[in-house]
């Protein structure tokens, strides 16, 4: 005598071993379907971890500019030894697509401005430009 329980039963049994039969291998299916998807995400988040430090470096120059900027001579020498120290603190490759300001007459400002590179400094470089700017009063000598 068979019971509808016992029949449920035996049914759900047969129906989880032919369905754990044909699943094999989905996980791999999946995953090997998402590995672009992951390359994809990890390539934006580090451009953007290169783009925020692109701000820092640009930051950091233009404060090292001003610095240096405030404790020489008026003149031409001001504006040399601002940019010589902000360009002294940016690498090679970010060196190279830098361009630098140095002004001011009893304020000394200093403007960095980097280009974010993609991927990596020295390869090609997106069309955005990040921009530093640092200010000080200029030391007065007695």
């Amino acid at each position: 005598m068979r019971t509808a329980a016992g029949e449920t039963a035996r049914t759900a049994a047969g129906d989880t071993g032919r369905r754990a039969a044909g699943d094999r291998g989905q996980v791999a299916v999946e995953l090997l379907g998402m590995t672009p998807l992951i390359v994809l995400t990890l390539v934006l988040m580090w451009q953007c971890v290169l783009t925020g430090y692109a701000f820092t470096l640009a930051g950091n120059a233009a404060d090292e500019g001003v610095r240096a900027g405030t404790a020489a001579a008026p003149g031409g020498a001001r504006e040399a030894a601002c940019r010589a120290a902000a360009l002294e603190h940016l690498s090679g490759d970010w060196r190279g697509g830098a361009t630098v300001t140095c002004g001011g007459s009893g304020f000394v400002t200093a403007d960095v401005d980097l280009k974010v590179p993609v991927l990596f400094p020295g390869s090609i470089d997106f069309p955005v430009t990040v921009h530093g700017h640092a200010g000080a009063v200029e030391e007065v000598k007695h």
